[in-house]
């Protein structure tokens, strides 16, 4: 890949992905603070993984901004750009679909990307077939477990087959 503006867009939700649900399996890697004791659940190994995929980072979570002041310190990573999400009302658009999929292909404006979220469905797989020209991953993370070694491996197995040079 040549310049960042040539890496794919890598979405990253919060919840599920980053802090999963499940029970953790070790000691809290951070002491709980600024009001959410979820955080101790961060892995501050993710960082740099992510980092590594050599993506354009950007939090597409419900964090906003709170996610570069309280998750991206923890993980190592500078501050990110945040989604927007613009007001919207239930039931805009198809039954199923996530009311983040139609703001993320338009961010994306064809360009390859990748989605990580606990909550993507079938219909946002075919929102994003129908409305996206671009190479797309739709990749979604067990919330109970988090982002783990099989994610990795898929996600790194994408970007080899649709962004020349990576991993070279």
């Amino acid at each position: 890949m040549t310049s960042p503006a040539d890496r794919p867009f890598l979405f990253l939700d919060v919840d599920g992905p980053l802090i999963p649900f499940g029970s953790p399996s070790g000691p809290p890697q951070f002491a709980a603070d600024q009001g959410n004791p979820l955080l101790e659940r961060l892995d501050p190994a993710l960082g740099p993984r992510l980092l590594a995929l050599n993506c354009r980072l950007v939090w597409a979570t419900t964090w906003g901004e709170q996610a570069n002041e309280a998750v991206s310190p923890r993980l190592g990573l500078p501050r990110l750009p945040v989604v927007e999400w613009p007001a919207s009302s239930p039931g805009e658009g198809p039954h199923g679909l996530h009311w983040k999929t139609p703001r993320l292909v338009e961010l994306a404006a064809g360009r390859p990307f990748i989605w990580i979220d606990d909550e993507i469905g079938a219909m946002d797989r075919l929102w994003v077939e129908g409305s996206h020209p671009g190479p797309s991953l739709l990749h979604r993370v067990d919330p109970a477990r988090g982002l783990v070694d099989a994610d990795f491996s898929v996600l790194a197995d994408w970007l080899r087959s649709v962004a020349p040079g990576y991993g070279s």
